[in-house]
């Protein structure tokens, strides 16, 4: 089946939730999309705002407080909101890597055998309890007996607790005033069913992909979870069996050899041109899904304005789909640099997004360049 780009974007910018369906919530938005990264809280508030009729903050902090959210260091090593049900299956393909097991990571953090003490000391200790990183601190060290461990568990980076998390071992709880609160999931979350085998976690993973960012390849799928870290001759494996199946398809997108869900494929095919304008925030998914090397969305040679210093992704125009532009506000002022080769964007919609993003009227600065 061929495929053209115009299609697939504007079938992915209704299948993000972007033309801002009635009555969608945080947890719609998490699922739909695989997640909300959430290394920037106020990041993850503006992408489901971005998705819902109204802005009104606090749908991220009221989902989470309900535990229709977890967050959790997920999808290439970064904390994500998750739905609990979704997450399991993310969660086993980030921890079939094992990446903790590579010589690399033991050097620069602490050897299996100290990871192993870490992780019998949390399961223990966050038995039905929420406790702080200093609290947590506190009571691996007092059953390792290793205060070598300190430095590491210190560390807002969380180095050492990523693979627990990965592998379903600990999860954030609530916020305990500005400090953060660690958590196991099969004692916090109702119904947590523990992790599948990766290959189970496959037939879940990867359809919820593709429902979200594809058409795609299986190396942006790898790329997107894990890094590219997940064994190729797996991955051919469990796309053969979902495509035996029947649940993806492969397609042809413009000459680019891709995948699709099969439920989807007749949506693809008829979608209608999406010519709203939208601004979305830093690290949304909707980059993050397919990639910042991808140029089809964002475009050859722009790539370093939208991927920046420190793993900084940039906040985004997105017009008829793709990549249009950068912008950054300071709460009066929002300034709109729009790239040279799609200059062609309604400046009206910019200051009509502009005006709800700062829920006002901004001043509106708007460059090409």
């Amino acid at each position: 089946m061929i495929i053209t780009w115009d299609q697939v974007f504007a079938w992915r910018m209704r299948r993000h939730l972007l033309d801002r369906p009635k009555g969608t919530s945080a947890v719609d938005v998490a699922h739909r999309l695989c997640g909300v990264q959430a290394q920037v809280a106020s990041s993850a508030e503006q992408a489901v705002a971005a998705r819902r009729q109204t802005t009104a903050s606090g749908e991220v902090a009221k989902a989470l407080a309900n535990r229709e959210l977890v967050k959790t260091w997920a999808m290439r090593g970064t904390l994500h909101l998750l739905c609990p049900a979704d997450a399991p299956a993310f969660l086993a393909l980030m921890a079939a890597t094992k990446v903790w097991e590579k010589p690399i990571w033991q050097r620069n953090f602490v050897t299996a055998a100290q990871l192993k003490a870490i992780a019998e000391a949390a399961w223990t200790a966050l038995d039905g309890a929420v406790l702080t990183r200093e609290q947590l601190t506190e009571a691996v060290l007092e059953h390792s007996g290793d205060v070598a461990l300190a430095e590491h568990l210190g560390s807002g980076w969380g180095a050492v607790l990523k693979p627990l998390a990965y592998q379903g071992l600990l999860v954030y709880g609530p916020s305990d005033g500005s400090r953060v609160t660690f958590t196991r999931p099969d004692t916090y979350l109702d119904g947590w069913p523990g992790l599948p085998d990766p290959a189970e976690a496959a037939r879940t993973a990867v359809p919820a992909y593709l429902g979200a960012f594809g058409p795609a390849t299986i190396e942006a799928f790898n790329q997107w979870i894990t890094r590219g870290t997940l064994k190729k001759t797996d991955l051919k494996k469990w796309y053969a069996e979902l495509t035996a199946d029947g649940v993806i398809t492969a397609v042809d997108v413009e000459g680019t050899p891709a995948y699709a869900l099969t439920s989807e494929l007749d949506a693809i095919a008829m979608a209608k041109p999406f010519d709203d304008v939208r601004l979305l925030p830093a690290f949304d998914q909707y980059v993050l899904g397919p990639g910042t090397q991808d140029e089809q969305l964002i475009g050859a040679g722009r790539r370093p304005e939208i991927s920046k210093a420190a793993g900084w992704i940039s906040p985004v125009v997105v017009h008829r789909g793709r990549v249009a532009g950068v912008w950054e506000s300071d709460g009066d002022t929002v300034s709109v640099r729009l790239f040279t080769e799609r200059a062609d964007v309604p400046k009206t919609q910019i200051a009509s997004e502009a005006a709800r993003i700062t829920g006002g009227k901004p001043k509106l600065d708007v460059t090409v360049g």
